[in-house]
This record gives structure tokens, sequence and C-alpha cells, in this order.
């Protein structure tokens, strides 16, 4: 079966204590998910899957950005999500390379208004594994909308984090209605 790991959102801003909005920065290194999605896309690319990195953010003006967004407004204030500055660079001790998709996308779904799903098609993807911050936003919306794509949804459980790790757990069990929630093994094993 086609596959791509997808991982959303390893970002400075979200990922490291001195982002913007890192909200999720402590439980992600808590939980040690760069390594985790390093360790996934080793085997991504051991069998020639599609290795897509997300971000969020926005042009230096915000003007994609959704002025009525609870999410989102606050952006601008802070100076966050700003594509260019530091703050959306990739986390530094994730893997990503050239030959990698990168997909910059303006709201919670990778999906919306962005490349994602033209890049999945040329390749004839038919199952997702995803992977990312925050386990109940990106990786909701992520999820949610690639069942309603008719993708074969796959979360990887050790390379998600929240707010804290009920949030995650929450977010889990929900997810688990419509995808497999899988750990590193479980993925070695497709």
């Amino acid at each position: 079966m086609n596959t791509a790991l997808l991982t959303l959102d390893y970002i400075i801003d979200i990922m490291r204590p001195q982002g913007r909005i890192a909200r999720c920065a402590a439980h992600a290194a808590e939980r040690g998910v760069i390594a985790a999605a390093n360790q996934a896309i080793a085997l991504a690319r051991s069998r020639q899957w599609l290795v897509a990195h997300v971000k969020v953010g926005f042009s230096p003006s915000y003007v994609e950005m959704p002025e009525g967004s609870p999410m989102f407004s606050r952006a601008r204030e802070l100076g966050a999500l700003n594509l260019a500055g530091e703050g959306t660079a990739f986390d530094p001790e994730l893997d990503v390379r050239p030959e990698d998709a990168i997909i910059v996308k303006h709201r919670i779904s990778p999906f919306y208004a962005t490349a994602l799903e033209a890049t999945l098609r040329a390749r004839g993807i038919q199952r997702l594994v995803i992977a990312g911050v925050s386990s109940a936003w990106a990786v909701q919306a992520a999820a949610r909308d690639a069942h309603d794509r008719d993708y074969r949804v796959l979360v990887l459980e050790p390379a998600c984090a929240a707010g804290d790790e009920e949030e995650h757990r929450t977010s889990m069990r929900q997810l688990a209605a419509i995808a497999d929630v899988v750990g590193l093994d479980e993925l070695a094993g497709l």
C-alpha cells in the first residue's frame, strides 16, 4: 500500500521553550517526540514512503490569518508563526531533507488550501501515518480530514504531544474511532 509519513508542526515556535506559542514544548520534550518522529522518518525512507513535513505559518503581513479565529488571532500580536522568522523553522533535531515534501498551512488542517492533497494524489498515496503536535488540534484535524478523503489513517502515538498528558490521551482515545493508533513497533511491522 502506498504510504506517506506526515509530520505536523514540529517548528520552533511550538516545539522549543523559547517559541512564542510553546504550549506543547514541555510535553513534547518529556515524551521525546522528535526522536520518535526521526525513527519513523528513517523507517519511511527505508521503505521509500513519501515523507512530508507540514508547518503552520503566515507571511509577515499575516494576510492569510483568519481574523475571527480565537486560536490564530494573537499570532500577529506575539509575532508568532511568521514565515519570515526563525519561529517557523523546523525543530533543528528533526531529520528534514531536500527530497522531503514541505507543506505550509495557514489553518489547523494540513489539507485546507495547501498542496498536500495534490502531492499525495500524485504519488498514489493510500495510507497516511500522522505524527505531530498538537494531538488535540493538528493531529486530530489531519486524521479527520484524511479519513474523510478515504485514506487509511494511522496515528503514530509516540511522536505526538499536546499541552499535557491528559489532553494527549483524550485525543488518542477519540482518534481510535477513525484511525489506528500505533507505536513504533507496530509501524515497523507494516
